[in-house]
């Protein structure tokens, strides 16, 4: 006898669904049937990111910092122009329709900027003007906020001057807000993360040049169960548990009967599931030197 010798194993939305359905002792009926259960599954990644760290969602993102900028978006945003060289790295901008306005980060291409989260949106078409240079341009496109949204949290930030990495240490909202020369201009060293709907990092102190890099590891969302040939953005070590949280999700609508059960495996496969998917760098503990009189 001989094994398949294959390691492509892959179930997709559909097939989660009528494994959950079964294990709540139903089968798939109805359309609708399919439509809620999708919900659901939705509804599971989101817990999901409130119970802890996802290894497979970790990204590190690099940001070029501006000279004088302070706040920065927790991932990728550009704003589509039909030209950008005129515009100075720095300076605000202003939308003539919407009346938004954000700050040029860098500009990444002849025909896209890198921003800070505008206040307001930017609409496309609109002419966009710089508060220094008094250049304008034109809107192509409206800002795409799907990569930054995506960010839950942000694990570790350095930041990059000379080539060299610089650690820099995480503040809270409060502590943030007791920093008490806010304006004060230098090599950042500290950060707090505003976790709004579209996060912002805030560095202090102020980024006195625009070479600096801040480079930081971001935990982001699992993607979407858009379709049900989709398959799910987990690896292979969480499909239990995947299964296990779906039919028990399913249980509270469809067979409330089943749903102390469901639960309790569903628990015991998530903890299995975190327990591997930790990080296993070495860990020591060495007892300080002067309890030994030295």
């Amino acid at each position: 006898m001989t094994t398949s010798n294959s390691k492509n194993f892959e179930i997709d939305v559909a097939e989660y669904i009528e494994e959950a359905f079964e294990r709540c002792g139903l089968e798939v009926r109805t359309g609708y049937d399919l439509v809620t259960a999708k919900r659901s599954l939705n509804l599971l990644f989101a817990d999901w990111a409130n119970r802890g760290l996802n290894q497979w969602t970790i990204e590190q993102t690099s940001l070029t910092v501006a000279s004088g900028i302070s706040e920065y978006p927790a991932g990728t945003l550009s704003l589509p122009v039909a030209a950008s060289a005129s515009f100075s790295v720095g300076e605000a901008i202003t939308g003539g329709t919407s009346g938004a306005t954000a700050s040029v980060i860098s500009k990444t291409s002849a025909t896209s900027m890198s921003t800070t989260v505008p206040t307001g949106t930017f609409s496309a078409g609109e002419t966009i003007t710089g508060g220094t240079s008094g250049a304008t341009t034109t809107v192509s496109a409206a800002q795409d906020f799907s990569d930054v949204q995506s960010t839950i949290d942000i694990l570790s930030t350095v930041v990059t001057r000379d080539g060299t990495d610089f650690e820099i240490d995480r503040l809270s909202r409060s502590e943030f807000l007791n920093i008490p020369s806010k304006s004060q201009t230098g090599r950042p060293n500290q950060f707090f993360l505003d976790r709004q709907i579209t996060p912002v990092l805030k560095i202090w102190p102020v980024p006195d040049n625009s070479t600096d890099i801040v480079k930081f590891n971001r935990l982001t969302r699992l993607d979407d169960a858009d379709t049900f040939t989709d398959t799910v953005d987990v690896p292979f070590r969480f499909y239990p548990c995947l299964a296990a949280g779906l039919a028990y999700y399913l249980s509270m609508k469809k067979n409330p009967q089943m749903m102390g059960m469901l639960k309790s495996v569903y628990e015991e496969e998530m903890i299995r599931a975190m327990e591997e998917d930790r990080d296993r760098a070495s860990f020591r503990i060495s007892p300080p030197a002067y309890n030994y009189g030295v």
